[in-house]
Order: C-alpha cells, then structure tokens, then sequence
C-alpha cells in the first residue's frame, strides 16, 4: 500500500469533507476521489458513508485511520532518524503509565534536551498490556512497566524508586482518620482499582483471605477520571501513592496499606531491534544515573 493513499485517506478522515481535504492537500477533487475509491477497491470494504454535504467513516474508515496515523509516525520517524545522522538528534518515544517513582528518567531526559536541543520526546500513557503492544509493533522504543511480569522477551533495566500502593478517598471519609489502612478496613466499602492490579489479582494476597469481602466496583486504566468519581463519595480508590492532588483544597487524602505493598518499575526495549543513536544515548545516560 502507497504511504500517500494512507496521507490521503488520514486528511480526509479528518475534514470529512473531499472539497476541504484536495485544498489542503493540493490535488484535485476529482483526483482525490478516484484514488480513495481506489483504496477501497483494494481493502475491499468501504471507508467513508457519503453524505450530500459531509462525509462519514464506516467502522472499517474508523480501524484504518488508528492503523494510519500509527504507520504514517513510524515511517516519518524512520526517515527524520536516517537523514539526521549528522547531529545527535531524533525522538525519543517512551511509554509508561503513572508514578512519581520515575524522576530518574525524567531527570535524565532533561538532561539530554539540555546537552542536544535537537532531540525530542514522545510520551505515551497506558497499563502495561498497551505499552507492551506500543513497544511490540516499533510505535514505541522504550517502556516502563509497573508490577511484576514476565519481561524474558525484552532486555530490561529496573529503575530504583518503587510505586508504594495505598487508597484515596475524601478527607471526610472515617478511614480518613486512620494513619495506614488494613484488609479489614476495606472491607464491604465500594472500591476501585486500576485495571492491571486486578489482572494480577494482588490484593487477593495482600488482603490474607479477605478479598471476597471487598465491594470492588470497577476499574480504572489512568487515575484521573478516577479520582473524580472518588470526589463524589461514590467510592475509594486503591491507587499508587502521589497520583492523586491530596492538597488540603482537594478535599482527598491518601493512605498507605499495611503490610506495605509495593510494586516495581522496569524500563524494557526490544530484543529484535537496533536502538537508534538516541536511544542509545538516553539508555547510557539513564545507567550512569541510576
């Protein structure tokens, strides 16, 4: 498949409208048209449902343009890494979810932006399951993933602050009283928690039998909407520790759990790929610092 027929297809999908997109695309609207009906004679299925003054994607036009926009960065990084080998440039790509246990990497990144000024940073929030797929597929060259799992597939370097779990909640709650919150605690109150925590099922072991009694109501992927359900009262959040604004105006407050529940924080890449010189540079930087 032509780069510029997906180029095409990603102006259109967002102008929604073949007028618009030829203008600022510098074609003819006519051309435009036949080689989009191209695409969709070659995928053999239809991207766009016409309307008589605006255009609508169809759930295939709404799965390419995701896959679009995805292989249009990588080739434009790909090709921005090869023609600037001159200088100490490129992107820097990194996933990671939320922690303030990752100063070290922030640390080091301003670092190399003080040092280089042509280099640039791309930060890409998720739970390990979409950094992992980010990381696999070359959308990403480095992940931090947070807890244990089975990294064998990846060279991998564990960073040094680790991410303490504990609950927000309002500071008007009674647990608020408590200086450190236990399984019983938690008992019959409505909870949430992140998404990956409850794929690894790791207050079943922290909880010593008394998960079942827990009220978990759902999950969150990044804590931010989460944290304003918990504002409601609606509920209490299990969450990593200074995630949340639990500033006396924020009307929250966190506690730790006991026993202390800790998970880690590895930084892996690829085992497949070369690293550009960039990303050499960062992992190098990173080592020294830590």
């Amino acid at each position: 498949m032509d780069i510029r027929f997906l180029r095409y297809f990603v102006v259109i999908a967002q102008e929604l409208n073949i007028s618009h997109a030829a203008i600022l695309l510098h074609v003819s609207q006519p051309a435009l048209s036949r080689q989009i009906a191209d695409l969709e004679d070659r995928l053999g299925t239809k991207l766009f449902i016409r309307g008589k003054r605006q255009l609508q994607l169809t759930q295939d036009g709404y799965y390419l343009l995701e896959r679009a926009q995805e292989i249009i960065g990588l080739v434009d990084k790909t090709t921005y890494n090869l023609q600037k080998q001159d200088v100490i440039s490129g992107t820097l790509d990194i996933g990671a979810g939320e922690s303030i246990a990752l100063n070290v990497v922030m640390d080091t990144i301003q670092q190399l932006l003080h040092k280089y000024p042509d280099i640039r940073v791309n930060f890409h929030s998720g739970d390990s399951d979409t950094i992992q797929s980010e990381l696999n597929s070359g959308i990403l060259e480095f992940g931090i993933i947070m807890g244990h799992k089975e990294l064998s597939n990846y060279h991998s370097l564990k960073l040094p602050d680790q991410n303490r779990w504990g609950v927000v909640m309002r500071a008007d709650e009674p647990l608020a009283k408590h200086d450190q919150i236990h399984p019983r605690d938690l008992i019959g109150r409505p909870l949430i928690t992140s998404r990956q925590s409850a794929q690894r099922k790791i207050f079943q072991t922290w909880s010593k039998g008394l998960f079942e009694q827990f009220n978990l109501i759902g999950t969150y992927n990044l804590f931010y909407n989460a944290g304003l359900l918990v504002k409601t009262g609606a509920c209490i959040a299990l969450t990593y520790e200074a995630l949340a604004d639990t500033s006396e105006e924020s009307g929250l407050v966190f506690r730790p759990l006991t026993p202390e529940l800790t998970d880690p924080n590895t930084l892996i890449w690829s085992k497949s790929r070369n690293l550009p010189d960039v990303d050499k540079i960062f992992l190098e930087t990173l080592q020294k610092n830590i």
